[in-house]
């Protein structure tokens, strides 16, 4: 059960998203605390499941990962077991960067990254190969205009 997260709270959130990197000192002077309280706050908020982690954001074009591609997945079965199996496979893939279970035609979306054309055709043949598989539509991305991978903590904060 979620608790309500307060003012402080949500500073300390918002700062994290910008900056994972931020010390407790400079995180508690920017939300107006101590960092002793700070330092329990963020840590509770951890433990709370609030903050899943910390890690950099890679630019995969720089690294080499020029094809990123969205594949929409249709399966034969959607019995409990089906989509388990499914998402087991999906997370063994290194290629599938994130995996959706979605309501309506589609079954799940897939954003996938890969280093060239050839080496996601070879994962889409293993793709379509896999069990339950029915079909899949795949749309290469050709521009981003947004990428923000922090959640819009200052909508909840209008309320």
């Amino acid at each position: 059960m979620s608790r309500n997260l307060d003012e402080i709270d949500l500073k300390i959130l918002t700062e994290i998203q910008a900056d994972g990197r931020i010390t407790n000192v400079e995180l508690a002077k920017r939300v107006g605390i101590s960092p002793p309280p700070c330092l329990r706050r963020v840590r509770a908020l951890e433990e709370e499941g609030y903050i899943q982690g910390y890690r950099g954001l890679l630019d995969a074009r720089k690294l080499g990962f020029d094809v990123t591609v969205f594949a929409a997945v249709h399966l034969s079965s959607q019995a409990e077991a089906d989509l388990r199996a499914f998402e087991a496979f999906v997370r063994a893939e290194p290629l599938v960067r994130e995996c959706w279970m979605l309501s309506g035609e589609v079954d799940f979306i897939l954003k996938c990254v890969a280093p060239d054309m050839a080496t996601f055709q070879d994962f889409v043949t293993h793709l379509t190969a896999a069990p339950h598989v029915r079909n899949v539509r795949t749309s290469l991305v050709l521009h981003n205009s947004k990428y923000e991978a922090a959640v819009p903590l200052e909508v909840k904060g209008r309320r």
